[in-house]
């Protein structure tokens, strides 16, 4: 799209210095076409959805010309685009109830939310405590959010915003493809990305995939071809998560996968016609 600006929709490229294993756009690429939410907190900042879509809508309310919507953390999208709200945060409180355990803790849950288990993965320690830290701080149960406008207004994939929007699926060739970007990142020098930014990353920046499995490399925990299977693995993993994020919601168009770039963006032209 002629004169448009670039929306990066990615947890990770909002990290300065973590450029090769999330695959950032170049500088060179990025100084022709205007990007946004891209090198915009410090790797040790543990930098929330909250965070990013508080600053991409601030871009979308502000913005002048077209946006182009990119990349593939689907709750992220969503958090720009739809009538998402966010719970406060607590950090002692949340250190508090990470230091228990996860039994105790989803029974903690249900005896505040009988239904909890209805909303709320009590297999997940991660969401439990964010449930608990929500009611802590709010009162309110996973049963009454999910009852919510709001919730309801997401389930029915009601927009904050007008758009149109396109899917690529490489379909059978995702696994190949994501070899290949390992192989280029390997190449691209990952490792010694990692070496570099590992010190220096918060808990949020240390869940970027192929950045924990690389650094238990240097650890001297596994060799390296394990490290980049592991990576690989854990890759794929999320490839097929977001694809399936990505296939519920009903406002995409997809088009099938097309080898050339240049006829792929012809038909996503098309597309949006």
């Amino acid at each position: 799209m002629m004169g448009a600006e670039v929306v990066s929709v990615d947890s990770m490229q909002v990290y300065r210095g973590l450029d090769v294993g999330t695959a950032k756009p170049t500088v060179i690429e990025r100084r022709g076409i205007p990007h946004h939410l891209i090198d915009v907190a410090e790797p040790s900042q543990d930098f929330t959805v909250a965070d990013y879509a508080r600053m991409g809508r601030e871009i979308i309310e502000q913005a002048d010309t077209p946006l182009v919507i990119s990349g593939g953390s689907g709750l992220h999208f969503r958090s720009l685009v739809d009538p998402m709200s966010f719970a406060p945060t607590d950090d002692h409180l949340r250190a508090n109830l990470e230091s228990k355990e996860l039994g105790s803790l989803g029974g903690e849950l249900e005896r505040a939310d009988p239904e909890a288990r209805r909303h709320v993965d009590l297999a997940n320690k991660r969401r439990v405590v964010r449930a608990l830290e929500i009611w802590h701080l709010t009162g309110e149960t996973p049963t009454q959010r999910a009852a919510s406008a709001e919730a309801e207004d997401l389930r029915r994939y009601v927009s904050r915003y007008p758009f149109s929007a396109v899917g690529l699926d490489p379909g059978g060739l995702l696994e190949a493809r994501v070899d290949i970007r390992l192989a280029e990142m390997r190449s691209g020098g990952l490792p010694v990305e990692v070496s570099k930014m590992w010190p220096l990353m918060g808990r949020n920046a240390r869940t970027a995939v192929g950045y924990g499995e690389i650094a238990k490399y240097l650890d001297g925990v596994v060799d390296l071809e394990t490290a980049f299977a592991n990576a690989a693995r854990a890759t794929k993993r999320l490839a097929r998560k977001q694809r399936t994020w990505f296939q519920r919601d009903p406002r995409i168009r997809w088009i099938p996968w097309l080898e050339s770039e240049e006829e792929r963006l012809l038909r996503v032209m098309e597309t949006l016609k």
